[in-house]
């Protein structure tokens, strides 16, 4: 792997087999890789493969009945080593995980502990991979929430999920996901629960945070506006493969594949359809229709 990579992914495969027998390929012969410092956009439509990617990186995907069949994907921790992590037995994944990759979710309440406050979820993942005892790991957490711009972060510390808004619980799970200064983040669709003026906070603050830290981001989503917003490079999926991938500006002004044409042809303008009497497809469903009966001659 290059000096400069923090990630590199070759011809992953990962399958589940179904309870009536039947084998679902959902990602095939995907490779990609993330250098220092960049975000990674991985994009598609629900269902493309992307997330079953993120996690199979995490090896979390396995939990879930699934298989890697195939591929390689190494990683260079925060102290330079690089580890193939197909090969790590599940005790030294629990310590890369939270560690040197971690991950945001889409929707906070599903991630964070109801019963627990604020404080104790992120003093937990600070005590579990630093070994820092219980009153100086509180410490660092209460860092954190400040360092996530978390106004009252002591207040804040002492609170519930449910008693903070759906900004400040995400704002809250990149505090947890950013403690021990991961070598990579994986953020799947962090903004989509949010309202759009939330959701640009957030995507102003990961910016931020990414330059301060110097970590390298693979940020997963369906929505293209926000992929021009953050990324660097953009993998595009399609049915488990991806399709075309490139720098986002190329990917923007020029892109070539027809699944790519469609997905930046759904972003909705303002006034385009004035001229139109009845509603239509978005380009993506009449593409996708045309590209599954390509498939089958």
């Amino acid at each position: 792997m290059k000096s400069d990579r923090i990630v590199e992914v070759n011809n992953l495969e990962v399958r589940f087999r179904l309870d009536n027998g039947v084998v679902v390929n959902a990602v095939k012969g995907v490779s990609f890789h993330i250098t220092k410092g960049e975000t990674l956009a991985l994009v598609g439509e629900s269902g493309s493969g992307k997330s079953v990617t993120a996690m199979t990186l995490m090896r979390l995907t396995e939990y879930a009945g699934a298989e890697i069949t195939g591929g390689s994907m190494q990683l260079r921790k925060n102290n330079g080593q690089v580890v193939e992590l197909r090969d790590q037995p599940s005790s030294v994944m629990q310590d890369i995980r939270g560690a040197d990759i971690s991950m945001i979710f889409q929707e906070p309440m599903t991630s964070l502990n109801p019963v627990l406050t604020i404080g104790s979820q992120i003093s937990e993942a600070i005590i579990r991979h630093q070994h820092k005892r219980k009153k100086d790991a509180w410490k660092v957490a209460l860092e954190m929430l400040q360092f996530v711009r978390v106004p009252e972060a002591e207040k804040r510390m002492k609170q519930y999920p449910h008693n903070l808004s759906g900004g400040m619980r995400q704002r809250a799970m990149i505090a947890m996901a950013l403690c021990c200064r991961p070598s990579l983040m994986i953020a799947d669709e962090p903004t989509t629960a949010l309202d759009v003026t939330i959701q640009a906070q957030m995507l102003d603050l990961m910016k931020l945070l990414q330059k301060e830290i110097g970590m390298s981001v693979l940020f997963i989503t369906h929505d293209m506006g926000v992929v021009a917003e953050i990324a660097d490079r953009i993998c595009v999926m399609l049915r488990g493969e991806i399709v075309e991938q490139g720098d986002v500006y190329e990917i923007f002004e020029k892109p070539t594949h027809p699944y790519t044409k469609a997905l930046l042809a759904a972003v909705p303008r303002l006034g385009s359809m004035s001229d139109k009497d009845q509603p239509e497809k978005f380009p993506i469903l009449k593409m996708r229709d045309t590209f599954e009966l390509q498939r089958r001659q």
